[in-house]
């Protein structure tokens, strides 16, 4: 080649190099950056033995910790006031957690030859009370307003939602006494516009209680498609409310149902979802379009202006890290960074 073609041509060959060594030290300094606020996070974290009042608190959240170290898998609890938050260490460690009105449940994976899993109740002192067994992963997990009822979803084949491959069960128990309330919600009839709806290839996820308990909300998926439905435990029903609805979450004023919902997927599987706010009284729902990224959780509402949820920390050094973040559910603001190192946030409500 021509000498001035071959000193261009190295010259690119250069440049891109330069390009991708400074990006890799860029990824490279971020992740060194996360690995060192992992243990001061838990270094600054204290014991905590029981859940009493916190004056001159904003919200008080349980969360399971993914910070690298010794606190990895442990539920934390975090206090949000005027100066920031304070993290706190619990005794239990979980794959899933809720709580409400001095009932928390714990979904636990006892790993070996053989993986087991339990759903482990708790009360307010972190006491591990009564025990459920579970017939695969944990996937969600909720606890009713009034400390009642414990609902969970598990897979019992499968691993994830991103298509129709997998099974779930969902399960209600008594948060009190630790027996099944409801084995299965298969086991309930349904009704779409009035008329029987039913098919083989069913599955339920993610309850949401109502404010009585007897009343919930839940992911109906049949195939491809996806519903909202609306349960009576009493009664052993559900009836569709709404399409396209996944892992429904109610708000406190049992007004509107924050979800996710599958937009599609790209060439290589990936499935993309955005959340929505529902309002039940009118079937009105608002795009939270000022979250672009993708949210593959339950959320959780903070008060009745925002939502919390997790997502994946792609500055940290390890693949599970999970930050969890504030969104207003009326789509008016911008997402905003509530707790570093959190997945499955629970809101505690007085």
């Amino acid at each position: 080649a021509p000498p001035n073609r071959a000193w261009l041509f190295a010259a690119v060959v250069g440049l891109c190099a330069a390009g991708a060594a400074g990006y890799a030290a860029h990824v490279a300094l971020r992740r060194e950056a996360a690995a060192t606020a992992a243990p001061a996070h838990a270094a600054a974290a204290r014991p905590v033995t029981a859940l009493g009042t916190a004056p001159g608190t904003t919200a008080r959240l349980l969360y399971r910790s993914t910070a690298l170290g010794e606190t990895y898998g442990r539920v934390m609890l975090a206090e949000l006031g005027p100066a920031g938050a304070q993290h706190k260490l619990t005794p239990l460690q979980c794959e899933r957690v809720h709580f409400a009105a001095g009932h928390g449940v714990c979904l636990q994976a006892k790993r070996g030859v053989i993986t087991t899993y339990q759903a482990r109740l708790f009360n307010a002192a972190f006491e591990l009370t009564q025990r459920y067994e579970l017939a695969g992963p944990p996937s969600r997990a909720r606890v009713s307003p009034d400390g009642r009822l414990a609902a969970m979803t598990v897979f019992v084949s499968g691993h994830g939602y991103s298509n129709g491959d997998f099974t779930t069960r969902t399960s209600v128990i008594d948060a009190h006494s630790g027996r099944a309330v409801v084995d299965d919600l298969e086991s309930f009839s349904v009704t779409r516009d009035g008329a029987p709806f039913k098919a083989a290839n069913f599955n339920f996820w993610g309850v949401t209680f109502a404010r009585d308990a007897n009343r919930f909300y839940a992911t109906l998926g049949s195939g491809e498609q996806r519903y909202l439905v609306e349960g009576d435990l009493a009664a052993r029903r559900m009836r569709v409310v709404h399409d396209a609805v996944e892992c429904p979450s109610l708000s406190p004023d049992n007004r509107r149902i924050a979800f996710k919902r599958r937009l599609g997927s790209d060439s290589g599987g990936r499935v993309t979802w955005r959340l929505y706010v529902l309002d039940l009284a009118s079937a009105t729902e608002t795009a939270l379009q000022r979250e672009t990224r993708n949210v593959d959780d339950q959320v959780e509402w903070l008060n009745d202006d925002e939502i919390v949820y997790a997502l994946p920390d792609d500055s940290a050094s390890s693949s599970a890290a999970t930050s969890s973040w504030a969104l207003a559910a009326d789509g008016s603001a911008e997402p905003r960074p509530l707790l570093p190192f959190a997945f499955s946030p629970a809101v505690l409500r007085d």
